[in-house]
């Protein structure tokens, strides 16, 4: 059975774009995706799973979405290579030229996240989200709440399912961790990460901290267009030494930090956070979780109320500070968590787990 992952871009900097990725090696497949860098040519990238990444060039970005009509053409040419395609939502270009392809076959539908907003591009795009949806031969969502929540999808729940979303284990530089818990010695280190955009909810957590006590320090990273303001929220709340934008972090830094970590934040406050693959990767590491209960959400369902840490309401700073105190209250606490994180890791979240169970999915031709 011949198989194409469709959707987002390429090279790979987002949640969803890494599973797609991790699908295609895993699985031996194809993906067919839009260049993320605007370059000028078609690319075709052997990977090392046996297949090839074909990434059409994007003449522009348009509301979040890669407007690349090779994509349209090269599926035109190539759907009737596949038995199966599996294409990833949310993602319009993605959906537009499964649209107008010739494709007989079977497909999945990814239903990573709903689109969120009432803007004209989502007015535009929801007459193909229809068709996508009664088109496919099952939905694939990463946790049951999303699937089951989603207002797009209360008719087909006859056709939906769901597989998490899985990682390889991060795997640290024991010197890096030593110093990180060098330079924070003595202190209770609090650790997030992501777009400073406004769904993260970080102003929260930065508000958080002033019902932490001062041996307590919060360490935000990551980058965005809210810098300047979560900054200034800082400075106002005099939290200099309790809050520190420490801005983009390569992705070699990551795994000392998480290792480093005595909990881990995810603040968000919408479900534009449908999963948070951060909370995982802190899993990964036993680091325990700070989680808000997103209504439609499947951010607390990752993050396993009284498991893997706690979860909390969202746009609630003293709520948040509470959790946080509530994990790292002493050893035996922080320690039950810690080993509930990795077990559910273990256990739900690891990347061949992930594949196995949508290779079962494929084997089985819906």
């Amino acid at each position: 059975m011949k198989v194409l992952q469709l959707g987002k871009f390429y090279p790979v900097f987002g949640g969803v774009e890494k599973v797609m990725r991790d699908l295609a090696i895993g699985l031996g497949c194809d993906m067919l995706c839009a260049s993320a860098d605007k370059k000028r040519k078609f690319n075709t990238i052997s990977h090392d799973g046996g297949g090839c990444i074909f990434v059409a060039p994007t003449l522009f970005k348009a509301a979040g979405t890669m407007i690349a009509p090779q994509m349209v053409s090269w599926l035109n040419r190539h759907a009737r290579e596949y038995d199966l395609i599996d294409i990833h939502h949310p993602d319009p270009m993605a959906g537009l030229a499964l649209r107008l392809s010739r494709f007989k076959g079977k497909v999945i539908l990814h239903w990573h996240s709903d689109i969120i907003g009432k803007g004209v591009f989502r007015f535009l795009y929801k007459p193909i989200q229809h068709w996508l949806v009664r088109r496919a031969d099952k939905i694939v969502g990463t946790t049951p709440v999303y699937v089951s929540e989603s207002p797009d999808l209360k008719d087909v729940q006859d056709k939906t399912t769901f597989i998490p979303i899985g990682i390889e284990p991060l795997i640290p530089e024991e010197e890096s961790v030593d110093k990180i818990r060098r330079d924070f010695e003595g202190k209770k280190l609090v650790f997030s990460l992501g777009r400073l955009i406004p769904y993260k909810g970080y102003e929260h957590l930065i508000r958080a901290a002033c019902y932490l006590p001062e041996d307590y320090k919060v360490v935000i990273a990551g980058s965005g267009p809210l810098r300047d303001s979560l900054q200034k929220e800082i400075d106002q709340l005099e939290l200099h030494g309790k809050v520190t934008l420490a801005g983009y972090l390569e992705d070699k830094d990551l795994p000392a930090w998480f290792a480093a970590a005595d909990v881990f934040v995810l603040p968000s406050v919408t479900k534009n956070e449908a999963f948070g693959i951060v909370q995982i990767e802190a899993m990964s590491f036993g680091t325990p979780v700070v989680a808000t209960r997103i209504p439609g959400s499947g951010v607390s369902w990752v993050n396993k109320e009284g498991v893997s840490g706690l979860n909390v309401e969202p746009r609630d700073p003293e709520d948040l500070a509470r959790a946080i105190l509530e994990i790292t209250k002493d050893e035996i606490a922080h320690r039950s968590f810690g080993d509930g994180a990795k077990s559910r890791f273990e256990e739900m979240f690891r990347k061949e787990l992930m594949i196995k169970e949508l290779e079962k999915l494929y084997e089985k031709r819906i």
